[in-house]
């Protein structure tokens, strides 16, 4: 079943039909000698969107088990030269991290991609689309374990802007993909080069007051085979509502609360909320406290919302030392539903991710975020992808 149907906005289309609708009434003699034709039709959009799935779908194959070769997929990829070269290196990247993958935790059965294009802008031979890639990568549980509480698939939402160029015969030709991946770990259907980039504004800042040094990262070395799965935990300070907790990131992973507002590195936020709703309560809430770690709270502006509330490396210290709402597990392998984990990606001493366990089956979390937006991702799989990250993981 597919997950999100079609949308299209066919923005040239559409001036066009008010241009010719405004000369209805226009005598023949004021008219222009030449209107302009339509630059795109709803069947070329149409075939464009199934062009973007087609090409989209392809990069998701190559993560499964059952991927095809990359020769086969590039003869299926209608592209410009650069773009054709470009695909067959990514193609050929995304069989890598599949096999890892499958290396590490069993990978990927199957892949299923869905496109929601909002905008379709089409000027003399060019094409730009404007849409969300929903991808489901089926993991290798079976029904039984689905209804024992495996997850079925990891999920993920990313928004691209695709190019297509109309050579001379009419055909569209793929001629570039920009996926929005700035901001958090690179999305499982993406390749990246280069460190993780943590840059964008996340509504975090430098404290008032020094914190000194954190605990220690948490290990990674794996742990004796779990026989039951974390059920109940205790609580760290106050009875907390952890299913709420969890609820909200199952419900709130691919489209943003409107309730609240969406930062450029959206993770910290995104998981305050989910702490708000499992029953964590407002800390202060005037302006001049905005910038201490012993305070947290949301506002109707930046201005009147904490640091700690959005800042990945602020809510670390409002969290765990000021209001001792978490406290730090010596393992990240000991993290249970609603637990939070944070990364430090290049160990510099600022957190720089946060994201919380929604599923923990045989042993292993799996990892809810914003920026980029992903749902239940496994820790192996993080871990694999991120090797020298430090890690916090909190119990909440």
């Amino acid at each position: 079943m597919r997950i999100a149907k079609h949308r299209r906005v066919f923005a040239a289309a559409v001036t066009t039909t008010a241009a010719m609708l405004a000369l209805i009434d226009t005598p023949a003699s004021a008219q222009p000698a030449d209107l302009a034709a339509p630059t795109a039709t709803n069947t070329d959009t149409t075939a464009l969107a199934q062009l973007a799935e087609g090409y989209l779908q392809q990069r998701a194959d190559m993560l499964t088990t059952s991927r095809p070769t990359v020769r086969a997929v590039v003869v299926h990829v209608k592209a410009t030269r650069a773009m054709a070269a470009r695909t067959q290196d990514d193609l050929a990247a995304l069989a890598e991290k599949g096999k890892r993958y499958k290396e590490v935790d069993g990978g990927y059965t199957k892949a299923q991609v869905d496109v929601n294009v909002t905008d379709t802008t089409v000027s003399g031979q060019t094409a730009t689309l404007q849409l969300t890639e929903h991808t489901r990568l089926y993991l290798p549980f079976t029904a039984q374990e689905v209804e024992q509480g495996a997850p079925e698939y990891e999920e993920l939402s990313l928004p691209h802007t695709v190019t297509y160029t109309q050579g001379a015969d009419g055909a569209w030709l793929l001629s570039s993909d920009k996926a929005d991946t700035e901001g958090g770990p690179t999305p499982t259907t993406q390749v990246s080069d280069a460190d993780v980039d943590a840059a964008t504004a996340d509504g975090g800042g430098k404290a008032d007051e020094d914190e000194g040094s954190k605990d220690a990262p948490s290990d990674t070395t794996p742990l004796p085979a779990a026989t039951v799965d974390d059920v109940v935990k205790p609580t760290v300070a106050a009875s907390y509502n952890y299913n709420k907790m969890v609820a909200y990131a199952d419900k709130y992973w691919d489209h943003h609360n409107g309730a609240f507002r969406t930062y450029g590195n959206d993770c910290t936020n995104f998981i305050s909320q989910a702490m708000l709703e499992g029953g964590w309560g407002p800390k202060g809430g005037a302006i001049i406290q905005r910038t201490s770690n012993k305070y947290w709270f949301y506002g109707p502006t930046t201005w009147t919302t904490s640091y700690t509330w959005a800042g990945a490396e602020n809510w670390y210290w409002f969290a765990k030392k000021h209001s001792k709402r978490t406290k730090i597990l010596d393992n990240v392998w000991k993290l249970a539903k609603s637990d939070v984990l944070q990364a430090d990606w290049d160990r510099n001493n600022n957190i720089d991710h946060t994201m919380i366990v929604t599923k923990k089956y045989g042993g292993t979390p799996y990892l809810t975020y914003h920026t980029g937006d992903t749902h239940n991702k496994s820790l192996n799989k993080l871990l694999s992808d991120h090797p020298r990250t430090w890690w916090y993981a909190h119990r909440t």
